[in-house]
């Protein structure tokens, strides 16, 4: 309960706080400095900032990426198009709103203000997450303004970064790189502060004896993430990276980093809202899933999707799905193909696990699981890692705990093994094996689109059926998204962007 609490505290801060710091002439401009910062207190631009990150991960920008990874099929109004990959000229209110006026100019403004009182635990969390919601802006559009933005009208014509300095950093252009930046909140964790958050303004880890503790283990786990990211461009950085952070990251699911939401209106995370309030016909379960985990008898389709005519189902100790009802899936762009619709009592959905009883499931953004799956592709694919383990025994603890974490006892998931060797051991080439790995991880992040989407445009897995009857820019699963349009007319460092860079071109570190 205090958590749904904080959740609903911090949206309303959230909405706040931003209507505070936009230019009254231009909505929610990414050029404009926020009022002066004693208007808001560290503890309530904390929390603020923490769930405007889970919100981020699983509003628009998630829908879309659900449908391009194909957990979902879109069956109505904007979802057709997104399903078709037509894209260009949307996401201005997730550019702007979202992540610019939002997660990003939040946490900037906490890292100062914890600077100004001596404060180093705000501000080191604060750079954690700076540094995770600009990896979702680069990682979507790629070359972003990062080493200049959120300067207010200290600079209206913010460059536009590479990429790869993004990431990596850039001396000479004055650049600390995402990685740097989680490096140095983790050194502020170290250091004495003066105010600390805790359990009335900390919505992840304030219940937990020793929540800086927990946000550590948060930084090293996203220092993973990155490294996991760009291994395919830089190998021996990424091994590195991961020689180092791993002792320090997540070791249980205990541990995730996961934005709760409330079950009251407006408090509710965006999966429930969007397709059981707001958009209820806007979005089925894919049949490229529904397919996929049903061939491998996956116990957790039932519990990430509902059943019809009867959403009720149970698993013997085979893993196998018996129930007194069917899994319903769509064709992903289904509708300009001309396929019937199923009626929305016969579709399945999202269930309880993905999106609560009433929107009180929280966004799932780093996970224990996560961990386990980019060791397990480290130890296969990347020269000098030292990690403990084998890529096949972290691959089984990876699909172990995904099953545990969803409800599956540890019995039922030997059992499954068992039963299923198919899945459960990894054989063949290494791409063989990288492929079989990220599908399991594609299958663990139901929920969260943007994580899923990053890893196909890096390996290229799971092996993806294009969309009937496909549009977008050249009927290609985009591969970016493209800037929008406000970003293009209202900021004036964008003048140099090639505004007519296709879709389809990869960022820095994708395949």
């Amino acid at each position: 309960m205090k958590n749904q609490k904080l959740a609903g505290i911090a949206l309303a801060a959230a909405v706040a706080f931003s209507t505070l710091s936009c230019d009254r002439d231009k909505f929610l401009d990414v050029n404009v400095t926020p009022n002066s910062p004693t208007v808001v207190t560290m503890p309530l631009l904390f929390t603020s900032t923490v769930v405007y990150s889970g919100f981020v991960a699983t509003n628009d920008l998630g829908r879309a990426a659900s449908l391009f990874i194909q957990y979902q099929a879109g069956t109505a109004n904007q979802m057709v198009q997104y399903d078709r990959y037509d894209i260009r000229g949307s996401f201005d209110n997730q550019w702007n709103g979202e992540l610019y006026a939002g997660a990003l100019i939040n946490s900037q403004t906490l890292i100062d203000l914890a600077a100004a009182r001596t404060s180093p635990a705000y501000g080191g969390i604060a750079k954690l997450l700076k540094a995770y919601n600009f990896s979702i802006a680069t990682d979507m559009y790629g070359d972003v303004p990062y080493s200049q933005a959120l300067k207010g009208k200290d600079n209206t014509k913010p460059r536009y970064d590479k990429q790869e300095d993004i990431y990596k950093g850039n001396s000479a252009l004055g650049i600390q790189g995402l990685i740097d930046l989680v490096k140095e909140g983790l050194a502020d964790l170290d250091k004495p502060s003066t105010q600390k958050p805790g359990t009335t303004d900390d919505p992840v880890y304030g219940k937990t004896a020793n929540n800086i503790a927990q946000w550590k283990k948060m930084g090293n786990t996203l220092l993973l993430k990155f490294a996991n990211t760009i291994s395919k461009r830089e190998p021996a950085l990424a091994a590195s990276i991961i020689n180092q952070a791993a002792a320090g990251a997540f070791t249980s699911n205990a541990d995730d980093f996961e934005v709760p939401f409330g079950s009251s209106p407006g408090n509710q995370n965006p999966l429930y809202s969007f397709n059981f309030v707001n958009r209820t016909g806007d979005q089925m379960l894919s049949q490229r899933l529904l397919d996929s985990m049903r061939v491998m008898n996956d116990p957790r389709l039932p519990i990430y999707f509902t059943m019809t005519p009867t959403p009720t189902a149970t698993v013997n100790t085979t893993g196998t799905v018996t129930s007194v009802g069917v899994f319903t899936g769509y064709q992903n762009g289904g509708i300009a193909s001309g396929l019937t619709v199923p009626a929305l009592a016969n579709r399945s959905r999202y269930n309880v696990y993905i999106r609560g009883n009433s929107g009180e499931a929280p966004a799932r953004l780093l996970t224990n699981v996560q961990r386990l799956f980019i060791l397990a592709e480290s130890a296969l694919t990347l020269p000098g890692i030292t990690v403990a383990g084998t890529a096949q025994s972290l691959y089984q603890d990876a699909i172990r705990a995904s099953m545990t974490k969803a409800g599956i006892s540890n019995a039922d998931v030997t059992a499954y093994f068992a039963a299923n060797p198919r899945v459960a051991t990894l054989s063949g080439t290494t791409e063989q094996r990288r492929n079989k790995i990220i599908t399991q991880k594609w299958v663990s992040w139901v929920g969260n689109g943007l994580e899923a989407y990053n890893d196909y445009r890096r390996t290229g897995y799971p092996r993806l059926n294009p969309a009937l009857n496909p549009a977008g820019d050249d009927g290609t699963l985009p591969q970016r998204f493209a800037l929008p349009l406000s970003e293009l007319t209202a900021n004036a460092g964008a003048e140099n962007q090639d505004v007519t860079i296709l879709t389809s071109v990869p960022v820095w570190w994708a395949k």
